[in-house]
């Protein structure tokens, strides 16, 4: 057995074209039809039964799709990559020489772990620096039995790219013998099981959530709601946010209400979002919050939003908001601001400039990756981009979860669509008092 064979390059020369196009032809018809299916019976997904569903075709929709690419692999030969999204695992190779200390890596295993290939590769030692530390102890486990007792290698991990991304690697191997029966080195295949383990997860999710809440026995109603849903904001009759967007963007957004408990003793209205024009076609996108609640539940953020569209109209740029809207907010019983985001889009140039006040910072997304705007960032963007601003104080691992949403939030069809994906995956994680979303797509 060859101790090392690249996953970069076909091991053997692919099947004839004419039965493989058979069969991609009846792998797309088949993806056809369960799209059509999956369309008859959408409904608005706010229950559980509905989130169940949607998350079953999704998952059937993409895995009919890596079909259809293992499919075309089969007849052209290898493709660069994946497409973003897709569940079709990334593979690569690599080989460590226990004898030499040396280490071989096929080009695409870099790309899976983020790293430069034009550097060297990891050793078994160094390899561990790129996983979770929860994870460290499995990966220390399966290469001692491997290089120790000879047991085959098949598990999973979790590794941290150098961009803060999180993406899960199944790794398979086997330790290769000298002569005298030694452990002389060791090869792996690993692959980038990430989306097809979120897929799955979704579904199980889902599968539980309607086991928590099953349909009534005696009626066609589905079951109730998940207790924390979206509703229009207080200050929605006040302050009318421009759903149909923005020159070059597509906007969304979402106002989560304090969840039961916390309504229950405490309740408050303090986050607020908003998207404004400046001059010409700019436009000022905003959210944030207020250390405490106002007199009544519209008060505080409907003036602080009429505040805010009042300076961006007298030609205030982003990093000069913060000490100006907090002289203005002095001068007014309100509280002032815990954490905003300030961002001015210039659609002519596609240049976003950021300011923020305190966390949270705005997080971008393109082409399958996410990473944070920190400071008063200047950022040239492109079409398709996803721009997400939201209120909540997080923990370095929780916007690490954030952002391994990349690969479906870059895929979206609509700004909406991206609002709707961070609050099932997210809305829980961003605080048990009121809180906001704002997602902008960057129109092609």
């Amino acid at each position: 057995m060859s101790s090392h064979l690249s996953a970069d390059h076909p091991a053997a020369r692919p099947p004839g074209h004419g039965s493989v196009e058979a069969l991609i032809s009846q792998a797309r018809r088949l993806r056809g039809d369960v799209d059509a299916v999956r369309r008859d019976s959408q409904d608005d997904g706010t229950d559980p039964h509905g989130r169940w569903q949607r998350a079953l075709y999704d998952l059937a929709l993409h895995q009919l799709s890596d079909i259809d690419e293992h499919l075309a692999q089969l007849r052209d030969g290898p493709t660069p990559a994946p497409r973003p999204g897709s569940l079709l695992s990334r593979v690569g190779s690599a080989e460590w020489n226990l004898l030499t200390d040396e280490a071989e890596w096929s080009g695409e295993l870099f790309h899976i772990l983020g790293l430069d290939p034009a550097a060297a590769p990891l050793s078994l030692d160094e390899l561990p620096s790129l996983v979770l530390a929860e994870d460290r102890p499995k990966l220390t486990a399966m290469v001692t039995g491997c290089l120790v007792d000879a047991r085959p290698i098949d598990g999973e991990f979790r590794v941290v790219r150098p961009d803060d991304t999180v993406r899960t690697v199944h790794m398979m191997g086997e330790p290769v013998l000298d002569a005298d029966g030694s452990t002389a080195s060791m090869w792996a295949v690993l692959r980038d099981v990430s989306e097809l383990r979120r897929s799955q997860r979704a579904v199980s999710e889902t599968r539980d959530s309607l086991s928590r809440h099953p349909l009534p026995a005696d009626s066609g109603q589905r079951a109730a709601v998940e207790p924390r849903e979206a509703v229009q904001p207080p200050w929605h009759g006040l302050l009318r946010f421009p759903h149909q967007g923005r020159p070059g963007l597509d906007l969304a957004a979402r106002y989560l209400p304090p969840t039961a408990s916390t309504a229950a003793h405490a309740p408050r209205c303090s986050a607020w979002y908003d998207a404004c024009p400046l001059a010409g076609d700019e436009t000022l996108l905003s959210v944030g919050d207020l250390t405490g609640p106002s007199a009544d539940g519209t008060q505080g953020p409907a003036t602080l939003i009429a505040a805010l569209r009042g300076l961006a109209a007298a030609g205030t740029r982003p990093a000069q908001l913060p000490e100006r809207l907090g002289r203005l907010l002095d001068a007014t019983a309100l509280p002032p601001v815990r954490g905003a985001v300030y961002c001015c889009y210039r659609p002519h140039t596609r240049t976003l400039t950021c300011s923020h006040a305190g966390r949270p910072a705005p997080l971008l997304f393109r082409r399958g990756t996410g990473r944070e705007l920190a400071g008063q960032a200047e950022a040239a963007l492109e079409g398709g981009d996803l721009l997400l601003l939201h209120t909540g104080e997080l923990v370095h691992a929780d916007v690490r979860r954030l952002l391994s949403l990349a690969p479906r939030l870059t895929g979206v069809a609509s700004a909406q669509d991206g609002v709707r994906i961070v609050t099932e995956e997210f809305g829980e994680q961003l605080g048990q008092e009121d809180a906001c979303l704002l997602v902008a797509r960057v129109t092609p």
